[in-house]
């Protein structure tokens, strides 16, 4: 499978909506956004977030659900990906990216192993499998589950997601 810029940009939402466990004690006090710049995991998610202009979007009401990749699953990405996503006239395609990562409404863990797919706010599926304790997201392993956050969750996921071409 080629990762073309739309896919690079998919990774860089899923980074920037995953908040770590170490500030998951917190997570319920803050927002999805403030709960994954504190986690200190999700430094290249935050960045996209920005660049793409997404951050009051997913500071706002909600609820969310992200599956959101860390800076490790950035950077299993090609070598200039990430910097080639975050320039301002790739903004379209870092939006498609990241708003892969995300599903309107709260999905928690127990409610995901009821489903198979899931529409996102890009618009496009993204494919949910169950195998024992191990939870897909298209290619994703879902690696912490459940991060509350006042206006959704969030899911850490450990690879970059990327909408299907249209």
């Amino acid at each position: 499978m080629k990762f073309g810029i739309a896919n690079l940009a998919l990774a860089a939402v899923a980074a920037v909506g995953i908040a770590v466990g170490a500030v998951n004690a917190r997570a319920a006090e803050k927002d999805i956004v403030d709960t994954a710049v504190d986690a200190g995991q999700f430094n290249t998610l935050a960045a996209a977030l920005t660049a793409a202009g997404l951050v009051e979007t997913l500071k706002g009401a909600g609820p969310f659900t992200v599956f959101a990749p860390n800076d490790a699953a950035f950077a299993k990405l090609p070598a200039g990906t990430v910097d080639t996503l975050l320039k301002p006239e790739n903004k379209d395609q870092l939006v498609a990216v990241l708003t892969y990562h995300v599903v309107p409404g709260k999905v928690m863990a127990a409610d995901v192993v009821n489903v198979n797919e899931a529409k996102t706010v890009n618009g496009a599926m993204i494919t949910v499998k169950v195998d024992g304790d191990t939870v897909m997201i298209n290619d994703a392993k879902v690696t912490a589950a459940d991060i509350a956050a006042t206006n959704g969750v969030i899911h850490v996921i450990d690879t970059v997601i990327l909408p299907p071409k249209s």
